[in-house]
């Protein structure tokens, strides 16, 4: 009976010991928690904390085509070292800062340019400051500006048409819309196609120009810019477009062929019409390169739709090739039609290149 007792009061022992032990287990684990929470600053901080004057910056009304400078002053008014680690800004808009740490309490400047644009806008663009600043990790800052252009002009857009006696380009009249008077320095436009004569010496607040057009050189340009060089002191240049409706117009504009067989001839339709309903009938073909060749030429109401059979080369280091198939009328206009072609490299048609012992590169 004893026996059985003493043997009972050993397990309750035991019992008793596996179950203190079991209790400090759980006690160890808040001293893990609270070594972790070690890394989290004492209580009453805050680290470094990035605060703006201001978020917003406006230019106000401002000239066309001319640089303006603003500034953000911040501070750093947390307990921690500030580290600015980018400035994001979009297009037309330059950041700068002096430098990138601030310790607590230390004042810093976000200096910003802005080249206006040369039209009438209204403007507002935005920059994207990261820095270490756990609460506010991202500030976003606004600039705006409403362009005023303090010279108008008229037209702005110049629609050309080479039937048309000067091509139909009409008068561009310049105006001084604050009374400055002014000159013009230059005149320039792409390829030397439109030109005026032009006298520096000459100050007035409002200048009507006559344009010459030199159909030679407008012949197969379809667009292009104008560009007005002046002296007033907030407009220092002003910018026209123009376009020309061409006499002929391939469709497509171009032929272009992506990951074709080496020397495989490829079949690609074309048409060659006149904008200006004029019949004209096509003399010959020939091939730049000899890639290209017309197969068949079959005349329609707008003009003509050609089979071109183009013949891939054999594949080089630059993976592309590049031929001209020219179309020469009678009467001795010559057309021309770009044939671009590009071999697609191993990496972006997914392909895996398989080395002789079956291991993949």
């Amino acid at each position: 009976m004893k026996r059985n007792y003493f043997t009972l009061l050993a397990l309750i022992v035991v019992l008793v010991l596996l179950l203190q032990i079991g209790c400090q287990q759980k006690v160890k684990g808040p001293e893990i928690g609270q070594k972790e929470a070690e890394t989290v600053p004492p209580a009453g901080t805050t680290g470094p904390k990035i605060t703006f004057d201001n978020v917003v910056y406006d230019f106000g009304d401002v000239a066309a085509g001319r640089k303006y400078t603003g500034e953000f002053k911040f501070t750093n008014t947390g307990d921690g070292l500030l580290k600015i680690t980018e400035v994001k800004k979009c297009c037309g808009v330059v950041a700068k800062l002096s430098k990138k740490e601030f310790e607590p309490g230390e004042n810093g400047v976000l200096k910003v340019e802005y080249l206006s644009g040369p039209n009438a806008s209204t403007m507002r663009r935005l920059l994207y400051v990261n820095s270490n600043d756990t609460a506010n990790p991202e500030v976003v800052l606004t600039i705006k500006a409403k362009v005023t252009p303090k010279v108008a002009y008229e037209p702005q857009r110049l629609n050309l048409m080479l039937t048309d006696k000067n091509a139909g380009c009409p008068n561009i009249t310049l105006t001084s819309l604050d009374n400055q008077p002014f000159s013009i320095k230059t005149f320039q436009s792409t390829g030397e196609s439109i030109t005026i004569d032009v006298d520096p010496s000459v100050k007035a607040t409002k200048f009507v120009l006559q344009p010459k057009v030199d159909l030679e050189k407008l012949q197969n340009r379809s667009s292009g810019f104008i560009s007005i060089e002046l002296t007033h002191p907030e407009c220092n240049r002003v910018y026209l477009s123009f376009n020309t409706k061409l006499r002929f117009e391939f469709k497509p504009r171009s032929i272009i062929i992506f990951n074709p067989e080496p020397q495989k001839p490829l079949i690609r339709k074309i048409s060659l019409v006149n904008n200006y309903s004029e019949d004209f009938e096509i003399d010959s073909t020939s091939s730049e390169n000899g890639l290209a060749k017309v197969l068949s030429q079959e005349k329609n109401a707008n003009g003509y739709t050609l089979e071109v059979e183009i013949t891939p080369p054999l594949r080089d280091d630059t993976d592309k090739f590049r031929d001209v198939l020219y179309v020469n009328l009678k009467g001795g206009e010559k057309l021309s039609i770009i044939c671009y072609g590009r071999y697609l490299t191993e990496e972006s048609s997914g392909e895996k290149k398989v080395t002789p012992s079956g291991a993949i590169d």
